[in-house]
């Protein structure tokens, strides 16, 4: 599900929300939408890989680490920037991950969050 700006509004910036989690994902990309950005969803990496190679714009990834099958969050930014080399992303996790800070492209969010910190948090990175 999409929401593009009326003709008159600008977003501040197009974020794909990956992640098995539908209702989590649905509850982000809502406030997402509502704080003035153009939201993708998708539950899975192949999804995702669809996104990312499509003429859409796309700023930003916002991506569960941890996912059922092959690919998880780390690598699905990988794919991400060698596909958009300037894409910014912002992971989220529940879990312990060791040595995780080493592999990641942008920083780590905990869950549970609340969906303001994550508006905060997009805000703040594609800010910068």
């Amino acid at each position: 599900m999409s929401h593009y700006p009326r003709n008159d509004e600008q977003p501040l910036g197009s974020i794909l929300v990956v992640g098995d989690d539908e209702a989590f994902g649905e509850a982000s990309a809502k406030a997402l939408r509502g704080a003035g950005y153009s939201v993708e969803t998708a539950p899975d990496y192949r999804l995702a890989l669809q996104h990312l190679e499509s003429e859409r714009p796309i700023d930003l990834l916002l991506t569960d680490i941890v996912m059922p099958q092959r690919v998880n969050g780390l690598a699905l930014g990988r794919m991400a920037r060698l596909r958009r080399p300037n894409i910014k992303i912002i992971y989220l996790t529940a879990y312990d991950i060791p040595n995780i800070s080493n592999e990641a492209l942008g920083p780590i969010l905990r869950k549970p969050i609340e969906l303001e910190q994550i508006v905060i948090e997009v805000k703040r990175v594609l800010n910068n």
